[in-house]
């Protein structure tokens, strides 16, 4: 069978709802097998449906598990559940450290929750061009809710807000540092903060430094409203370049305790993330948010695409090697170097817009 008629037939089954060609075309999708841009170009037509929920925090915060419950309790009430939990990325493989691990304990043998481990890739936030590609497969597919669970490494994961709609922050209690972390920079990501293993000791202390911390966001005087609700589209901005600026209140962000383990509290959550999504909706964010994920991609792809290229030109000029020896030696300077790589690029741009 030829590659076309192939990746035809996947589409088909995929949009059929068979498991077994989602999880194919995922592989695909994360291999970067020949064609597989063309499989996701054929699956965005049909996207659009599902919602898309980001779960991140700090390292041993219970993601996983609550991610579980969060899917158990989705299931229970008729929806079906897609999770891309982006892991570490092995230094020797390349592939997810943690692999396919069985981590949804309440779900096995569930065939309408599909999880899927995905490997980071060394991206900037855990999230690679893979991932999002493999969030419209299942969107596609026709995936009630799609979960991503990130790596969890700090101020990176500000990258998510590129591939949910709604982010949560888990923060388990008692930990100082972790909420310091939070000043950093991903607490203007947050739409919900879970306070998770709320029945440890320092769980009311951390949702009052939470608390504080939101509150100082939100006292534009504090100098700590930095874009959650503001530069990126949010309250207050021109998110649809027409000039004119939004008269939204904005987002609060909420705080929810859970004990993921016993199931404790999901239920508030998926009810303030339900919450969330309707204000997304009613506030006409949600079609914002689109678009600049959107334009985001787009610019993404390109630079993948024109860096390629580049590494092309680099290759026909003798290698980086040869060229660095240049720079090296003083028979030439980066700058000129660079010129001289992207020349034959711009020309080609230059034809095309002269024709």
């Amino acid at each position: 069978m030829s590659t076309d008629a192939e990746h035809a037939e996947l589409v088909e089954e995929l949009l059929a709802g068979k498991h077994r060609a989602l999880a194919r075309v995922i592989t695909k999708i994360e291999n970067r097998a020949p064609g597989y841009r063309d499989l996701v170009s054929e699956l965005h037509r049909h996207t659009g449906g599902s919602e898309v929920v980001g779960i991140t925090g700090s390292p041993g915060a219970g993601k996983s598990t609550l991610v579980d419950k969060m899917a158990e309790y989705y299931r229970e009430e008729g929806e079906t559940v897609g999770v891309i939990a982006v892991d570490p990325s092995s230094p020797f493989t390349g592939g997810a450290v943690l692999g396919d691990r069985i981590r949804m304990a309440s779900n096995v043998g569930d065939m309408d929750v599909f999880f899927r481990s995905m490997s980071a890739r060394g991206t900037l936030g855990g999230l690679s061009t893979a991932t999002t590609d493999a969030v419209k497969a299942l969107d596609a597919f026709g995936k009630d809710k799609i979960l991503i669970e990130t790596v969890g490494a700090g101020q990176n994961e500000i990258d998510i807000v590129k591939s949910a709609d709604t982010v949560a922050v888990l923060v388990p209690p008692g930990s100082g540092d972790d909420v310091q972390m939070l000043k950093a920079g991903i607490l203007e990501i947050g739409d919900v903060f879970v306070v998770n293993k709320a029945d440890l000791d320092g769980a009311d202390r951390t949702v009052q430094e939470l608390q504080e911390m939101i509150h100082m966001q939100s006292d534009h005087t504090a100098n700590l409203a930095t874009g959650h609700h503001g530069a990126d589209g949010f309250e207050g901005a021109d998110a649809t370049g027409d000039g004119e600026d939004e008269d939204d209140d904005g987002w609060q962000p909420q705080i929810v305790e859970t004990v993921a383990k016993t199931g404790e509290g999901v239920e508030e959550l998926v009810e303030t993330l339900a919450e969330h999504r309707a204000y997304l909706e009613e506030s006409g964010l949600l079609e914002r948010k689109a678009r600049m994920r959107y334009a985001e991609e787009i610019r993404n792809l390109l630079r993948d695409d024109v860096g390629s290229l580049i590494e092309a030109e680099i290759d026909r000029h003798g290698g980086m090697d040869e060229l660095v020896e240049g720079v090296r030696t003083r028979e030439t300077d980066p700058y000129s170097v660079a010129d001289q790589i992207i020349e034959p690029i711009e020309d080609c741009v230059d034809d095309a817009g002269e024709k």
